[in-house]
């Protein structure tokens, strides 16, 4: 978190503190800027997802307690194993820092998550009941109304409402496609 935020604070022409700071994200982004927000409140004013990935940490967590099946795997042949593997493991030249992502690391430790306490810890179901009220960022959640991530949207969109947080949320016609 403190490497990102230090990066584009030195990089960019920022306010450098909350009051400047927003963090959004589309699909599995928007999972990682809500889950990321909701952890570090202190950190930002407003926090966004597009068609987030919301429910990516719950379903981790039931998996790892036998609750919901292993996610199918495509049948792959060695070959294509190999240069899959590859792919993940080559860092993300959109970034623009060495070393810091490829598409193997599953969160801020660069690991996938491994025990229900920790896909709890980056679950924003449970996140959101973790952070005082008086200390949430801004919401912004949106989705496609065909969008199979909806779901999620319209849960989390339910638990602030119950929670009386004040948010903004936009739905409208479409699926989970650029």
């Amino acid at each position: 978190m403190q490497d990102v935020v230090n990066h584009v604070d030195w990089n960019y022409r920022t306010i450098a503190r909350r009051e400047g700071r927003a963090i959004n994200g589309l699909s599995m982004g928007g999972y990682g800027a809500i889950t990321l927000g909701l952890r570090n409140p202190e950190m930002f004013i407003s926090i966004g997802t597009t068609s987030g990935a919301l429910e990516f940490g719950r379903q981790a967590g039931a998996r790892l307690r036998g609750e919901m099946p292993a996610r199918p795997r495509p049948e792959r042949t060695p070959e294509q194993q190999a240069a899959r593997r590859e792919f993940q493991r080559r860092p993300n030249s959109l970034i623009g820092l060495d070393g810091f992502e490829s598409q193997i690391e599953r969160n801020p430790s660069g690991e996938r998550h491994t025990t229900t306490e920790h896909a709890a810890a980056f679950d924003p179901f449970h996140l959101i009941e973790q952070v005082p009220v008086d200390q949430l960022p801004h919401i912004y959640i949106d989705c496609g109304t065909e969008d199979r991530l909806i779901a999620g949207a319209k849960e989390l969109a339910g638990i602030l409402i119950d929670k009386g947080v004040p948010f903004d949320y936009m739905q409208m016609a479409g699926g989970h496609t650029p």
